[in-house]
């Protein structure tokens, strides 16, 4: 759901949400974002080598990153960009969400 949620903030930003050119540089975009992850939020990653080097940032409102998406919007990609896999929404609750109530349902009710 991860990608769902990067793809999503794309279409809807017409824009990569995390962009770049290494691994080293999109962590970094990603934590200046969503803020650094503690060991709270991805269990172990205080073990990471050169962890202690990356800077401390805190997580910032998506809604005025994502400008293009409602509240409802916003809602569904904090809860698809959750650092915690198992803290994720899943796809199915995921077309459950406000987001889609105006989608008409029998498009997707039998996947």
């Amino acid at each position: 759901m991860w990608s769902v949620g990067c793809i999503m903030a794309e279409l809807a930003r017409k824009a990569p949400l995390f962009p770049g050119d290494s691994e080293l540089q999109q962590l970094l975009h990603i934590f200046k974002l969503l803020g650094t992850p503690s060991d709270s939020v991805w269990p172990g990653v205080s073990k990471l080598r050169d962890w202690h080097d990356f800077p401390q940032w805190k997580p910032q409102d998506l809604g005025k990153v994502i400008t293009e998406l409602n509240a409802d919007g916003i809602d569904l990609m904090q809860r698809m960009l959750q650092y915690d896999p198992s803290k994720r929404i899943g796809a199915k609750e995921a077309l459950k969400h406000p987001y889609f109530d105006g989608v008409d349902k029998a498009l997707y009710e039998n996947l």
